[in-house]
């Protein structure tokens, strides 16, 4: 058995959180949509970036259509527990988020353009929750892996804070810091609304009516 946490809101310290476990999940080979590998090593000159805006399901498909990603995946990432299960992330005990990883090839799409396609499909103003998904594992963050990805993020939060801030919505709560592990989710998530598993199920995001002034425009709307 694992600690449920009756406040939703509240994060774990390390000692405690959910223990975890060493065996990883185990997920396909190959991206549903994509057809590229799931899992690294990657091939020479691309890049990762990471991103929790909500639940990963919606996420994750924004991300696959934007040309000169390679991969996506998605899991659990920002917290303490090693390879946790969905359950145990939705308990709270973790520490995690819903997460992304996006592996781009920089030579055919900028980190600002997959920066611009995160801030402007979820509100980045909402704390422990998205929409009516709430929960520490809803939260928005961003975690780099890069000097240049943490400087980009930065100045993109800046430049956006304001445009929030006049649509009313208030101070942008998104984490950003470097990255931590990410532990890949369960199996029947990865590319959960691709037309070959559920093309029609739950989503949350698209876009929130908000500018955010880097990058380039907004991504294609096709799969």
């Amino acid at each position: 058995m694992f600690l449920r946490y009756t406040k939703q809101l509240d994060l774990p310290t390390a000692e405690s959180a959910i223990p975890g476990r060493d065996t990883e999940m185990p997920v396909a080979a190959k991206h549903t949509v994509l057809g590229t590998p799931l899992r690294g090593p990657w091939p020479a000159g691309l890049e990762v970036a990471y991103f929790g805006m909500g639940c990963f399901w919606g996420a994750e498909r924004i991300f696959w259509r934007i040309p000169g990603v390679y991969s996506t995946a998605v899991g659990y990432q920002g917290g303490f527990t090693k390879n946790p299960t969905y359950e145990e992330t939705c308990s709270g005990g973790t520490g995690h988020t819903e997460a992304v990883q996006v592996v781009y090839d920089p030579a055919k799409v900028s980190y600002e353009t997959l920066l611009k396609a995160f801030w402007e499909n979820h509100d980045p103003a909402q704390g422990m929750r998205q929409g009516n998904d709430v929960g520490t594992q809803y939260r928005s963050a961003i975690y780099t892996t890069t000097p240049a990805q943490a400087t980009a993020a930065e100045s993109s939060r800046e430049a956006f804070a304001p445009v929030v801030r006049n649509s009313g919505r208030g101070e942008i709560t998104t984490q950003i810091a470097p990255a931590g592990p990410f532990y890949y989710a369960e199996d029947y998530h990865q590319q959960y609304l691709s037309d070959a598993k559920n093309p029609g199920g739950y989503c949350n995001h698209g876009p929130n009516g908000m500018t955010c002034p880097i990058g380039v425009a907004q991504v294609p709307d096709a799969r």
